[in-house]
């Protein structure tokens, strides 16, 4: 069925009273083109219910048990959702939207006529899905029969429209040459490979940068080395008060308690117990 955009939800009411629908899954492209058609089906009074990828699991897998259960007549669907299900003595199926791949019109169709029963498919196209429905025909080697309904305009299919997914259409092939040679490709030079083995040395820029300079070495001051290890032992092996009596070797440096400072605490000023031996 051929109609323009605004048609569409009319002619869809209209084919769902003339036709004997026991059971129908509606297929829109797009997720909240599910959600609107849904309500715009309930408000007219039709039995109808939304199955679609943003629902909660819980939610489709309650929505599609009451559909099978013949509690919901009309479910309104999209390609994610309703791909490998299997709905027995389902006897319509209606394409609200045109595929955008030819190869999701033979899944969608595909959900009736199961198991040798009769089953009807019913496609609404506007005059800018003229390029996909030609690609579903030629898929399925056959044209689609054109039907009309009573009281709304027909239309005709274009097929020299552009492509029409999320609603937008990309330039025509004249337009993209025309923009191209307005505005020309920037063309890039390559540069010359360099040979194989040494670099040549770097030019400097003026500022003393990029030149090779020789390494400049770090003067090192050789500083004693405290060996921390030795008075460490002696302090600890001697009363604080004997250390402080004995003459200071000024060639040796000064003597202190590693890790406490200035400070000597209690514990570490009295003579240590040595265990008499046997």
């Amino acid at each position: 069925v051929v109609v323009a955009s605004g048609d569409k939800r009319e002619a869809l009411r209209r084919l769902i009273a003339s036709e004997d629908v026991k059971n129908a899954l509606i297929f829109c492209n797009r997720k909240r083109d599910v959600d609107i058609l849904q309500r715009s089906l309930s408000r007219s009074g039709l039995d109808a219910a939304a199955l679609h990828g943003d629902m909660p699991q819980p939610k489709r897998t309650e929505t599609l048990e009451r559909f099978k259960n013949g509690e919901i007549r009309l479910l309104v669907a999209s390609d994610v959702a309703a791909r490998g299900l299997d709905i027995e003595g389902l006897s319509h199926v209606f394409n609200f939207d045109v595929p955008y791949h030819a190869e999701d019109y033979i899944h969608r169709i595909g959900r009736t006529g199961r198991a040798g029963r009769q089953g009807r498919s019913l496609t609404l196209a506007a005059p800018e899905d003229g390029k996909a429905v030609a690609a579903i025909q030629q898929l399925i080697g056959k044209e689609i029969p054109i039907e009309r309904v009573a009281d709304i305009a027909p239309a005709e299919l274009d097929f020299t429209g552009g492509d029409r997914r999320g609603g937008r259409s990309r330039r025509a092939p004249a337009t993209r040459v025309a923009s191209e040679r307005a505005a020309p490709a920037r063309r890039i030079t390559p540069k010359p490979a360099e040979p194989t083995g040494a670099r040549p040395p770097r030019r400097g820029n003026g500022h003393g940068h990029g030149e090779a300079r020789p390494r400049r070495e770090r003067a090192v001051q050789a500083e004693p080395r405290h060996d921390i290890a030795e008075p460490a032992v002696a302090v600890f092996a001697q009363p604080a008060a004997e250390l402080a009596a004995q003459p200071r070797n000024p060639a040796q440096p000064e003597r202190r308690i590693v890790g406490f400072g200035d400070d000597l605490p209690a514990f570490l000023a009295r003579a240590p117990r040595v265990a008499a031996r046997a």
